[in-house]
């Protein structure tokens, strides 16, 4: 399994007929206005591709108003951030493929990324299937008790179905289980999400701003890292 950056239009094909199977569970092919605009991974095993992502490259916290996260989060409270962000979205597997073995090496190419272009800041906005809230109930609860932001940096609500991150906590570990493995991995590392969710009814999920400030992360983390991104 290895990993490379789209670099033909049959490429990003693959990439976008992906992300539709896996988004929506039928043949087709997943786009938008932010494809151009970013570099799309591939990871590849055996059987083809096994996975894959998108990253955009932005010069600081004032360039995030061009972000696909911006379109549901107000971002200006990370206005300031003097920077380079990545925003990453899009993050799919291939039915079959070990997710394990496909986010191991999509991180290994995240980290290589990051010290690429120097960036301080991984954001993105990670996805619960199904966009009715209550079924990720527990799961928001605990990003809202244990996982959120610096109170300077948490988006503002832009608008949409908000869903605020309240409630109680259970079952802890039943809560973590319902957690998307990224965003398990974000929170791993040290990352945090915003203080509200925001329901899509196009693609079916509710979402969560999610960032990773890089120098959070634990050092012996970022080495093995950096070992992958080598």
């Amino acid at each position: 399994m290895g990993v490379r950056l789209a670099q033909t239009a049959a490429d990003l094909a693959a990439c976008q007929g992906l992300r539709h199977a896996c988004f929506f569970q039928a043949p087709g092919t997943d786009a938008d206005a932010f494809d151009p605009l970013c570099q799309h991974v591939m990871v590849g095993g055996q059987g083809g591709l096994a996975g894959t992502f998108r990253v955009m490259i932005l010069k600081n916290g004032a360039a995030l108003s061009a972000s696909y996260a911006a379109t549901a989060y107000n971002l200006s409270p990370l206005s300031d951030y003097a920077r380079p962000v990545i925003e990453v979205g899009r993050f799919c597997v291939a039915p079959g493929a070990l997710g394990a073995d496909v986010l191991r090496l999509a991180w290994g190419a995240l980290t290589g990324m990051v010290d690429a272009h120097g960036a301080g800041l991984l954001i993105g906005c990670s996805s619960f299937a199904g966009a009715d809230p209550v079924r990720h109930a527990a799961a928001l609860a605990l990003l809202g008790s244990y996982h959120r932001g610096p109170a300077g940096m948490i988006p503002l609500q832009r608008g949409g179905h908000i869903v605020p991150l309240v409630g109680e906590v259970y079952d802890r570990r039943a809560a973590l289980a319902g957690l998307p493995p990224l965003l398990r991995s974000y929170l791993g590392l040290g990352g945090w999400v915003s203080d509200h969710a925001v329901v899509d009814p196009v693609m079916d999920t509710v979402h969560v701003f999610t960032a990773l400030c890089v120098d959070d992360v634990p050092p012996l983390r970022a080495r093995a890292l950096r070992a992958l991104a080598s």
